[in-house]
């Protein structure tokens, strides 16, 4: 009896011992990435976190989130952070393109995988941080839009719809996204003024906003007040706060309707907006960009896809346009609320895609493209 229970006791302990050797190599396997990002909470950095805690959930990858404002230190100190944290990889949007020489560095140094989103490393304006890229074996690579084409694009819009004398306002200079939308907004405004030599357009030197509500309406308020004869003002973007504090200034300038605006990062309430005459034209529905650089990472991570060190996986992703409530319709029914771009199944098919496959869907990405998947 005594040998039986030493027996027992012996298998028991040698059960636990394996119990807890199985729960230790779990815990330790699990995928952990970090996202280093301006900000999880406004408009736009709310809707990415939802698309991404979603994807995280579906795959069992444990995030950890980092709120940077695109101030340089902290951009740059954020990869520092989700590498102490212990994160086998990260996903970044950055402000300048500059700051990726140090972010990439730290990735090197921590073995730590990494890919941008909402962003590009121009090869012209920084050769040193795109070769950096380049010969990382931890950079992933990047996934962005064609800001040019989206600018020219918002900026047309608006001179089919009237405007002649046009505000910009930005968020913070030497931004490379900002940088991209403004080349595409002057390629706009020349093109048209090539077009139609007796009716020109004028778009005026950028002034910057920040990313708050606060910063947003009085750079707005400034504008208007040095340029009282504007009809127009693009919001280039910044979140969303920047947005919604010049909505607010020319409501109380008492000009709602009277300056079209335009802007890249759709509001909660852009239907609202847009019959009001708050906003003239929006483009947007970007927020699952970040979702692709996610599943760059994960399969990084995983050893499926291999990360070369003489370039580095680009991809881009589609913008959407709304210029009307009707227009707003179908992309408020199938992105926003409850619903999402992508549901679980989905999103563990796409996380098993190769890359040329994935990059394939990115692009397929439109409004209509989630109606076909989900309509009832």
């Amino acid at each position: 009896m005594k040998t039986l229970k030493k027996v027992l006791a012996m298998v028991i302990v040698l059960t636990l011992i394996c119990s807890l050797s199985v729960n230790a190599f779990a815990a330790e396997d699990k995928i952990k990435i970090g996202i280093s990002i301006w900000s999880s909470t406004d408009t736009l950095g709310s809707e990415v976190k939802r698309m991404i805690d979603s994807a995280a959930e579906t795959l069992g990858v444990e995030t950890q989130w980092v709120d940077q404002a695109h101030i340089s230190e902290q951009v740059t100190a954020s990869a520092e952070t989700l590498a102490m944290a212990g994160c086998d990889g990260m996903i970044i949007c950055n402000s300048a393109s500059a700051e990726m020489g140090s972010v990439i560095k730290t990735c090197d140094e921590n073995e730590m995988y990494c890919a941008q989103f909402f962003r590009v490393i121009d090869e012209e304006a920084n050769p040193d941080e795109y070769k950096q890229a380049c010969e990382s074996p931890y950079y992933v690579g990047c996934v962005h839009e064609s800001e040019p084409d989206n600018g020219k694009t918002l900026v047309t819009i608006l001179a089919n719809k009237g405007c002649r004398k046009i505000g910009l306002e930005g968020w913070e200079p030497g931004d490379a996204t900002f940088l991209g939308r403004w080349e595409g907004y002057k390629a706009g405004v020349e093109e048209w003024n090539t077009a139609n030599p007796s009716d020109q357009v004028v778009l005026l030197e950028p002034q910057y906003g920040g990313t708050t509500t606060d910063t947003g309406r009085k750079t707005a308020e400034a504008i208007i007040d040095a340029n009282p004869d504007i009809d127009a003002l693009i919001v280039a973007g910044g979140g969303g706060d920047t947005l919604l504090g010049a909505i607010a200034g020319i409501e109380a300038k008492g000009l709602t309707g009277k300056i079209a605006v335009v802007s890249t990062d759709f509001l909660p309430d852009l239907d609202v907006k847009l019959e009001t005459g708050a906003m003239a034209a929006e483009s947007g529905g970007h927020y699952a960009d970040p979702f692709f650089a996610f599943l760059m990472v994960y399969n990084a991570i995983k050893g499926n896809y291999e990360v070369p060190t003489d370039s580095f996986y680009n991809m881009v992703f589609p913008y959407m346009f709304v210029d009307s409530p009707e227009s707003y319709a179908n992309y408020a029914e199938y992105f926003t609320g409850s619903e999402l771009p992508y549901y679980p199944d989905e999103i563990k098919e796409l996380a098993a895609m190769s890359y040329d496959d994935l990059a394939a869907a990115c692009a397929e990405l439109s409004v209509e493209d989630v109606v076909a998947r989900h309509a009832k």
